[in-house]
């Protein structure tokens, strides 16, 4: 996207309809099985109109006065998606023969200074979730009918980002981000690299190509903002350092257009990856996996932790996991573990700290986690992992209030604001905003 002539940014003018652009769609077209075709790129816009074309099997289209893709809450009309269609025209023994592809398109940039994520130019502020494609029926995997009310319940909470923790989701997935303007921090399944031997050349190799299937298949997904290499990798040893600088540099060439991270547990001053890195993601959960019951402490850890990262890097912050597990219907006054008040009384002191930090260089907040899920049987896991602001039936804890409280009220100060309530939903369930 290239600002057009006379364009000037300003907290007065950023949100008008941003007619003053002018797009850029580069496009590159695979054909398979013969050499005697003619191949016509058109780009419509959501009324079905042609405002670009070109031919041939690599090109750009210029798109004059372009409707950027915007996320949701961040515009009076987030997501707008163009249809890039793609018509060819074959020669074959039995004549003529003709077929076409349409792909969604939404044009938008990304970029990334010392303590600002931004999008179109502007700031933007991860104000999410951490998921899984898990339910108690079906279990692993995608199913529809639940898709449908998981963006649902997004949207209600008032986020407008997640990371695909901790793998890869379907494909139908990611459609429907880019449908609605759900923000994605789209993760490998580089999870479990702990061992020594997990940094081998065989696991490298295998992990660059697995980069590459990533980005092959999500790299046309706009929603798509940042990949994501790995979780909690133990990073503070020594291989992990050319391991990780290999990989992303691989990930960068590969789309040199997002940014590119990993999630790290490691101590700030061992972590051997992240001078790699475009945005430091934290996982940290004080008051749970370490002194127990102690919330006063909370605020103190937090803001220590995001001092020495920035000191350290002078790069943009996410707190990628935060949390606490609760038994829903469990309440103890005062909070113990494991009660509803203690997790809402755990994000409390983590909020506490993040808006402090997020006016300097904190970009972004994603809860573990959006819904309860099934893990192996231990004596840590109450029939799974009760991190979940909705349980496993996606019911809602205290905590999805707490939560839903917060979200709307930083997407009312940093994004486009409707005065008016207005209902939106996903299929035929509205929930009033």
């Amino acid at each position: 996207m290239d600002p057009g002539p006379g364009h000037k940014s300003g907290p007065e003018n950023w949100q008008c309809p941003l007619l003053r652009h002018c797009g850029l769609v580069n496009y590159q077209i695979f054909v398979q099985g013969s050499e005697h075709f003619q191949l016509e790129v058109y780009l419509l816009d959501e009324e079905g109109k042609v405002v670009a074309q070109g031919t041939g099997g690599r090109g750009q289209l210029q798109v004059p006065s372009a409707h950027l893709w915007w996320p949701y809450l961040m515009h009076e009309h987030p997501a707008y998606l163009y249809s890039l269609e793609v018509r060819l025209t074959a020669q074959t023994a039995a004549g003529s023969m003709s077929d076409f592809y349409t792909l969604p398109v939404g044009i938008r940039t990304v970029a990334v200074t010392e303590s600002q994520f931004l999008i179109n130019g502007k700031p933007f502020y991860f104000h999410g979730v951490n998921k899984h494609e898990d339910a108690d029926i079906r279990g692993k995997g995608f199913d529809w009918p639940l898709l449908v009310k998981d963006f649902n319940l997004l949207r209600w909470l008032g986020a407008n980002s997640f990371r695909t923790s901790h793998y890869p989701y379907a494909e139908e997935v990611m459609q429907l981000c880019d449908h609605y303007g759900i923000v994605v921090i789209d993760e490998s399944p580089g999870v479990g690299i702990v061992l020594t031997q997990s940094y081998s050349n065989v696991s490298l190799q295998h992990h660059l190509e697995v980069m590459e299937e990533l980005v092959r298949r999500d790299k046309n997904h706009p929603a798509v903002v940042m990949w994501s290499v790995a979780n909690e990798p133990t990073s503070f040893l020594k291989p992990a350092g050319y391991y990780f600088k290999t990989l992303i540099a691989h990930t960068k060439a590969l789309d040199p257009s997002r940014p590119v991270t990993f999630v790290t547990n490691s101590n700030y001053e061992a972590d051997l990856g992240a001078p790699y890195v475009d945005v430091i993601c934290v996982n940290s959960y004080y008051s749970w996996y370490h002194d127990y019951g102690h919330m006063e402490v909370i605020q103190l850890q937090l803001a220590t932790q995001f001092e020495n990262w920035y000191r350290t890097y002078q790069k943009p912050i996410i707190q990628s996991e935060y949390g606490a597990e609760t038994i829903a219907g469990f309440h103890q006054d005062p909070p113990l573990m494991f009660s509803e008040e203690y997790q809402k009384g755990v994000l409390e002191q983590y909020h506490l700290v993040l808006d402090q930090k997020r006016k300097e260089y904190v970009v972004g907040e994603l809860i573990w986690n959006f819904a309860d899920f099934m893990t192996d049987q231990s004596p840590q896991r109450v029939i799974g992992n009760k991190k979940g602001i909705f349980t496993r039936q996606r019911q809602p804890k205290g905590a999805a209030f707490l939560l839903r409280q917060r979200y709307w009220k930083l997407a009312n100060e940093t994004g486009y604001h409707q005065s008016a309530v207005k209902s939106q939903c996903v299929g035929n369930s509205p929930f009033t905003f």
